[in-house]
């Protein structure tokens, strides 16, 4: 199995790629900022892992780097597309000007550029009749957020575009499947977790939030054929905070 994964360096990416690996896969991975992370994950592994730097939501650098992974890989048998941003961006107390970039920057990155790396990769899965595309989404993606609404509706958008690409490619052998975590100990809910982690753990019914490898795990298992049949579901990791 050959698996291009965006957002390798770090969190819920890079728990996914030691996973993926243990597996079995050969795994691309990218990364944007953390360089030394993303070499030290290499080093690690060892053999049948390859990271390069690329900001996915820069349209212009993707068809080349699925042109790196193919080199690497041969194939992509699986897209995890998992990169993403967050920040606050709260209804009242900021500028329109903020607001709007707000939306933009992670529309960029959370949907366009899973987007748009999707078609890209879907052309040789085409070819070959054959491919997975998971997308990491989120509980956020269902519930409403409260001062990040920009971030819930792109984790939304993506959930249904993982419904469009199961619905309209299955024919031609393509799966497409979303994971939605809860809330996890990664670098991106860290502050959040430092401010108020025992009111978010008090939010799960299972009393803790979830690290890394707990998400990972699951990604692994539905990379699998063994989870081909599950097209188009979203499969919820939240620990029951969330249960729709």
């Amino acid at each position: 199995m050959n698996v291009l994964l965006t957002g390798g360096s770090r969190g819920i990416g890079r728990a996914a790629v030691r996973a993926l690996h243990e597996a079995g896969a050969a795994v691309f991975f990218t990364y944007n900022r953390e360089s030394e992370q993303a070499d030290a994950l290499c080093k690690e592994l060892g053999s049948r892992v390859w990271a390069q730097q690329c900001d996915i939501s820069n349209h212009a650098a993707l068809p080349a780097l699925v042109d790196a992974a193919l080199s690497r890989l041969g194939t992509i048998d699986v897209l995890v597309n998992n990169a993403a941003i967050f920040s606050e961006n709260p209804f009242f107390g900021t500028d329109y000007d903020s607001w709007r970039s707000g939306w933009q920057r992670t529309f960029g990155v959370n949907l366009f550029g899973a987007a748009n790396l999707t078609f890209l990769v879907l052309q040789q899965m085409h070819e070959r009749k054959r491919g997975k595309i998971l997308n990491i989404v989120s509980r956020a993606a269902h519930r409403g957020e409260l001062t990040f609404a920009d971030y819930g509706a792109s984790k939304a958008a993506l959930t249904n575009f993982t419904k469009s690409i199961a619905r309209s490619c299955a024919k031609d052998g393509i799966v497409a499947i979303a994971i939605a975590p809860g809330f996890i100990e990664t670098d991106m809910a860290a502050t959040d977790i430092e401010e108020r982690g025992e009111e978010l753990s008090a939010e799960v019914p299972m009393g803790y939030i979830a690290k890394p490898e707990e998400v990972a795990s699951i990604i692994a298992f539905f990379a699998s054929d063994a989870a081909n049949y599950a097209n188009g579901a979203t499969i919820d990791v939240n620990g029951g905070s969330y249960v729709r």
